[in-house]
């Protein structure tokens, strides 16, 4: 029967180690597949689902929340029992022969209640630290996204920039024939050479941005800073439909920091009631043992050398009111200072969430100011330009000056799409909720 156990034990261990190395194994998996995908196309779903599992700040929160669950599981507990063991080298004589050592087992036990209101104070400890857990996820994700973001701006501008250089090589080509017919003057072509000369420098910078973009994405995903990363991929968040009021809403119920503050607040209502039972008297019972040798006594007693058995019990007297009085004060004073972290808390998240608002708005009030107005009148106008310029109504000066004008002018489009697409990832991370799509009245689906 013992061997059995012993072999079930070992067969348990084992079940449970293959178990874990099948789940390591798993998400090694996964990882060897986004790594495949993310060298052709950037996606951010694969970019999020990639932090989750190899982010090193992830793994520490996740640690850390589990220190303090073994830690909660240790704070309940009794404390352990103590043994004593006494050896006398001088022999005391007793009426029933020399005491030559004794044995005490003793167990304190606190007073009814205090293990369990304990444990609820470690409860909230916990908890912190889960929200811990959930708060390091989301700084993953919204850094993540903002860099992917970012990388869909430099690609997109360089497409835009590679356009307009395309388009400058052939203006320059016009502008040098038209100054040998004498319909352009030096000026014209000086102007169309440094314009072109101008957007080569600025795909030159943005090549040399996309490479710190796609370096700093793979030190968030934990990959080596030269790892391939393809082109990204991806559309811009939609329009929120949210009104103001209801993403102040969204953060109180869902934002880590007040909800750490809440847990805070209840933390220190339990240690209240914690110090008024740690107030009250604890116990102590233990078993003495003592040895009895013979005496060496003429006409012993009939009891002579029997050992000595006892049962003890103590209890601590909480004499000092003063020192009582000031634990439940010290725990007043605790809970009133996360009452008033919790204000601060909701304050500066509100105050955070109305500048991510006003910047929100502004970037898509930029976006349909350029794509409904600016844009399309200065394609227009490079339309109109080219046309009086070939008709001899115009000069080859203002057709350049145009042509400058749109292509900045497309920069700028690009430029606001990505501030209302990285300014919506930090709003939606004050408020904890995807905000532009509804799921439930006044409810938002929970930001991960």
């Amino acid at each position: 029967m013992k061997l059995f156990l012993i072999r079930s034990v070992f067969l348990c261990f084992g079940i449970l180690v293959l178990c874990q190395n099948n789940a390591r194994a798993g998400e090694q998996e996964d990882l060897t597949k986004l790594d495949s995908s993310l060298s052709t196309t950037i996606r951010l779903s694969d970019l999020l689902t990639y932090a989750y599992l190899s982010s090193p700040a992830i793994t520490a929160s996740k640690k850390s929340w589990q220190a303090f669950i073994e830690n909660y599981r240790v704070g309940k507990s009794y404390p352990d029992p103590q043994l004593a063991a006494t050896y006398f080298p001088r022999p005391i004589e007793t009426r029933l022969g020399p005491q030559d050592w004794s044995l005490t087992l003793s167990q304190v036990i606190p007073f009814p209640g205090t293990l369990s209101q304990k444990a609820r104070v470690l409860e909230a400890d916990v908890a912190i630290s889960r929200l811990k857990v959930d708060k390091a996820v989301k700084t993953i994700v919204t850094e993540v996204s903002l860099a992917f973001y970012e990388l869909v701006y430099i690609q997109k501008a360089m497409a835009v920039a590679q356009a307009n250089l395309d388009l400058n090589h052939q203006m320059l080509q016009i502008s040098e024939n038209a100054y040998a017919d004498d319909k352009a003057l030096f000026y014209d072509v000086s102007k169309a050479r440094s314009q072109t000369a101008q957007i080569q420098y600025d795909i030159l910078l943005l090549k040399e941005l996309e490479k710190t973009q796609k370096t700093t994405l793979n030190t968030l995903l934990n990959r080596p800073p030269t790892a391939l990363l393809g082109h990204a991929a991806g559309t811009l968040p939609q329009k929120v439909v949210y009104s103001l009021d209801e993403v102040y809403e969204l953060a109180m119920l869902h934002q880590e920091d007040i909800l750490m503050a809440e847990e805070k607040v209840h933390k220190s209502e339990q240690a209240i009631q914690l110090t008024r039972l740690e107030t009250l008297p604890s116990f102590k019972l233990g078993l003495f043992y003592a040895g009895i040798g013979d005496p060496d006594v003429p006409n012993p007693p009939p009891d002579a050398g029997d050992d000595a058995v006892g049962v003890q019990f103590g209890m601590n007297i909480p004499l000092w009111s003063g020192k009582n009085k000031s634990r439940t004060a010290q725990a007043l004073a605790e809970k009133q200072k996360a009452q008033a972290q919790k204000t601060e808390a909701a304050n500066r998240v509100k105050a955070g969430i109305s500048r991510l608002w006003f910047k929100l708005e502004n970037a898509e009030r930029l976006i349909t100011l350029y794509e409904k107005d600016l844009l399309p009148q200065a394609v227009s106008s490079v339309q109109t330009a080219e046309t009086w310029f070939k008709q001899g109504q115009g000069s080859f000066a203002d057709f350049l000056e145009i042509q400058a004008t749109a292509y900045n002018f497309q920069l700028s489009l690009e430029r606001a799409k990505t501030d209302y697409a990285k300014t919506l990832v930090l709003l939606e991370q004050a408020a904890g909720a995807v905000l532009d799509a509804k799921t439930g009245q006044n409810t938002g689906e929970k930001k991960p």
